[in-house]
């Protein structure tokens, strides 16, 4: 028994006054780990939605196995279920799997002249051949389920996924909601179902569980499609990435991950800006011709004096030529019209002209023995102008504190004992000085006069919300320098988003609107808090590419993204939480 492969042809689907999916297919054999990747918008949730028979398309069709999982639903448990309860039900196949097996075996072991009867004690079970067929349909069913160590397994999968430290006897309510997305994606891996459809599966997992989760699905004989923005899972997981962004022939396939479809995916780019250019090189030629070139013969040059006897003869075949040529031209000028190649958009590419401003140098801020209890604890940072600073760490360790910290968003307080010393290029903080949040910090904290400095923070979130972005934009900066730095030439909002409500866009888009706010006007010191989340993976590579430009200015990131931290180009500082 083969595992059937999950086929979609020609689907189209519109949402509200949108088509997200214009007639896509996809081929999804036994074995194959099929990444979807895009700009946020681009349909890839509702592929997933579509290919899982939780959505209808308004025209084409799905060809699904029988055995499906979807990671994007919620857990089907009540709040009051316990672990045990996921777990056996994840199991439930591969019990019963092995359930049947020893049913068949026991009457297989029968006498065979006792088969069928009520002697037998396996009554109705069928002929010997019957039986052998049965007994061999449900060893490949158990070999696929990997039936025999299923039990061992959920208890790996469970530890696997950071998982093992939690009581059986936990409900479902009781847990987190990153506990709880864990949860769901251990069940469907201990079930090992045909085909497997996941939808940012990395979130909630830190480094340790993603390079399991990896290993997990390049184990499992089945289909795999994931959407996701997780680059080094893209590259570590995927045999096949489709990529739903627009393209000159519909959403492309290409082998290999996330490395390899970096390099096709420039040279499909300017193939595409090659071929778009040569055709309307082309359009203008036959224009020009159908207009002008083709009523002319000779360019205008007076007839010869051996033509002038036979003028009239002459000039009729002069006028089947002009007549042949404009039909010629008019002809193929319909049909490239036609059928022309429409133009690449234009990228969402993250090109400021710099990152940081040029004006400072040397020594920006210096932190001495500063601890934030319970939140931060560091022994010395200095942060110069041309810095580039990766700051590492697991959740809780003060990565975001640090960042608020160097961001100077605190103010003074009477009611606690921090120390800040003086120094004439690097005056202090006077006073003791709170985070935002209200905790205490104590230490050292030296920062230069006047010292410029923005902060990305994680959560986006405007006071307006129902100003235009592009207002928005021109508010907060101000119109001279809004001009000076138009939103569109950032190339983070397509020109639909930026004549929207701030409110009314989506989460990935919010996060780009702030992302312009602070580079359009370069600060000193530019703060990062986890600045690919949202983004896809493509903008991610831009914006990584200007993160790593060498500049007078100071730079510093705090992010879990392990391919942006793979390839840092700067230095490193790893926070390993409080005591």
């Amino acid at each position: 028994m083969s595992m059937p492969a999950l086929l979609a042809h020609d689907l189209v689907r519109t949402l509200g006054s949108r088509r997200v999916l214009d007639g896509v297919s996809l081929v999804a054999a036994p074995g194959q780990r099929i990444g979807l990747i895009g700009e946020n918008g681009t349909g890839k949730t509702t592929l997933l939605r579509l290919l899982a028979g939780a959505d209808t398309p308004d025209s084409g069709s799905v060809v699904r196995p029988g055995s499906l999982g979807f990671l994007h639903q919620e857990l089907p448990f009540p709040p009051a279920a316990t672990l045990t309860d996921v777990l056996d039900d994840a199991l439930r196949e591969a019990r019963s799997a092995l359930a049947s097996l020893d049913r068949l075996a026991a009457a297989i072991a029968a006498d065979p002249s006792t088969i069928g009867t009520a002697e037998s004690g396996v009554a109705g079970l069928g002929s010997p051949e019957e039986l052998l067929a049965d007994y061999g349909t449900w060893l490949e069913r158990a070999e696929e389920l990997a039936a025999w160590d299923a039990d061992r397994r959920a208890t790996l999968v469970m530890a696997g996924l950071g998982l093992g430290h939690l009581a059986l006897d936990r409900t479902v309510g009781s847990l987190s909601g990153g506990e709880r997305g864990r949860l769901a994606l251990a069940a469907l891996l201990v079930r090992r179902p045909a085909a497997l459809l996941l939808d940012e599966p990395t979130n909630h997992l830190d480094d340790v569980a993603a390079a399991f989760l990896e290993e997990e699905l390049r184990g499992l004989p089945g289909t795999v499609i994931v959407a996701s923005h997780d680059r080094a899972f893209l590259d570590a997981a995927c045999t096949d990435l489709i990529d739903l962004d627009p393209a000159a022939d519909g959403p492309t396939r290409y082998g290999g991950g996330y490395t390899a479809y970096q390099a096709a995916k420039i040279a499909e780019r300017e193939r595409w800006q090659r071929r778009f250019a040569e055709e309307q090189d082309e359009l203008a030629s036959l224009r020009h011709a159908a207009s002008v070139t083709a009523q002319q013969v000779a360019h205008g040059r007076p007839p010869r004096d051996s033509e002038k006897m036979g003028y009239g003869h002459t000039a009729g075949r002069v006028q089947q030529q002009i007549s042949r040529r404009v039909r010629n031209a008019s002809r193929r000028l319909a049909e490239l019209e036609r059928t022309q190649v429409r133009k690449p958009p234009k990228p969402l590419c993250f090109q400021p002209s710099t990152l940081a401003a040029t004006s400072a140098s040397g020594l920006l801020i210096s932190l001495r023995g500063v601890h934030v209890p319970g939140r931060l604890s560091l022994d010395r940072l200095d942060v110069s102008a041309g810095d580039r600073l990766l700051i590492t760490g697991p959740n809780g360790a003060g990565k975001s504190t640090l960042l608020t910290l160097l961001a100077g968003r605190l103010h003074d307080s009477t009611d606690a004992a921090s120390r800040c010393s003086t120094d004439p290029g690097l005056p202090a903080e006077t006073g003791a000085v709170r985070v935002a949040g209200g905790a205490v910090v104590e230490g050292d904290v030296q920062r230069r006069r006047g010292l410029r400095v923005a902060l990305l923070t994680q959560d986006t979130v405007f006071d307006r919300p129902d100003v235009l972005a592009c207002d928005l934009y021109a508010a907060t900066l101000g119109a001279e320098r809004a001009e000076a730095v138009p939103l569109s030439s950032l190339g983070l909002l397509p020109a639909r988003a930026r004549t929207l409500p701030a409110g009314e866009l989506s989460v990935g888009q919010r996060r780009r609107l702030a992302l312009a706010l602070v580079i359009a006007d370069p600060p000193e010191l530019l703060l990062l808090d986890e600045p690919t989340n949202h983004l896809s993976p493509r903008l991610a590579d831009e914006l990584e590419d200007a993160l790593g430009t060498a500049g007078p200015g100071a730079v510093v990131v705090a992010s879990h993204d392990r391919w942006l931290r793979s390839r840092w180009p700067g230095h490193e500082l790893a926070l390993r939480g409080t005591v």
